[in-house]
């Protein structure tokens, strides 16, 4: 497997870069804007840039697609599974879902479920830290965190089922809900 070094480049963003196999240093740097910065670089000098080109975050992620996904996602994806007690989801927001054209805040997700909703993916686009004002849409994924069965509640919600709490749970008053 590829190493990945990651540096922080202070009032810039972040540096990932790797030997590639041929000879080469090739990196990204991640603007605070969202810009993308692709690089290339000699092993010997790696602060030398032999050539570079700059993406907006749309085209970034069209590179990304094309080169198969994220490694950082897919090694982020593995350090949140490796927390004990921690579960994530990307729920897609069926067609029967109660909440189409509602406000996130009207699912009440926390209270009801003890998960949190931490982003939404829209048209391949991640909104992260959705505020409660943001209308769900058809074909929007709701991206939640919690305990496994908090991650199960908030499918069942989202689906418009019944939410199943054992017997004197803590989150059983919001039940009525």
């Amino acid at each position: 497997m590829v190493k990945v070094d990651e540096r922080a480049l202070p009032g810039v963003g972040m540096r990932y870069d790797f030997d590639g196999r041929y000879g080469k240093r090739v990196g990204v740097i991640t603007h605070r804007d969202g810009r993308r910065e692709l690089f290339v670089s000699e092993r010997d000098d790696p602060d030398a840039c032999a050539m570079s080109i700059t993406l907006s975050e749309d085209e970034s992620a069209v590179v990304a697609d094309l080169l198969g996904g994220s490694t950082v996602t897919r090694r982020l994806e593995g350090q949140m599974q490796d927390i004990q007690g921690l579960a994530m989801d990307w729920l897609p927001l069926l067609p029967h879902s109660p909440f189409h054209h509602h406000p996130l805040g009207d699912t009440r997700m926390r209270t009801r479920t003890g998960a949190s909703i931490v982003a939404v993916i829209r048209d391949g686009t991640a909104i992260p830290a959705p505020g409660p004002e943001l209308p769900l849409l058809p074909g929007d994924t709701v991206v939640v965190v919690g305990t496994a069965n908090g991650v199960r509640r908030a499918a069942q919600l989202l689906n418009g089922d019944p939410i199943e709490l054992p017997p004197g749970h803590p989150l059983g008053r919001a039940r009525g809900d």
